[in-house]
């Protein structure tokens, strides 16, 4: 049974289907509740469609990383880096270089 928060975003996405944030909170949606199918579908549109929206890189790499995807993750965290870095936001970036450096093996500990 579809949740009332997924029919009132699929309302919004029939109301204004090229809204990044409604695409955003579809494919974080369906990320939640594991249909990933829906939610790689979501991810994919907003890069394609709307490359500048920082949020999409982190939690696609994420959903990657999930399903056994880390080479992939570790492109869509380069490829966001340098969007958050174009749109300076320093926060973003470093949020997706520690997933980065996380999924690349680089997050050791000095001994």
């Amino acid at each position: 049974m579809q949740n009332t928060r997924l029919a009132k975003l699929l309302e919004f996405l029939t109301n204004d289907p090229n809204d990044p944030f409604v695409l955003y909170a579809l494919a974080t949606e369906y990320n939640s509740s594991n249909d990933q199918e829906k939610a790689f579908e979501y991810y994919y549109k907003l890069t394609s469609e709307h490359p500048d929206y920082v949020g999409t890189y982190y939690h696609l790499g994420k959903l990657l990383e999930k399903t056994g995807k880390t080479v992939e993750a570790i492109e869509v965290y380069q490829k966001g880096m340098v969007v958050t870095r174009n749109k300076r936001d320093m926060h973003a970036f470093s949020e997706l270089q520690g997933a980065y450096n996380s999924a690349a093996g680089l997050d050791y500990e000095d001994d």
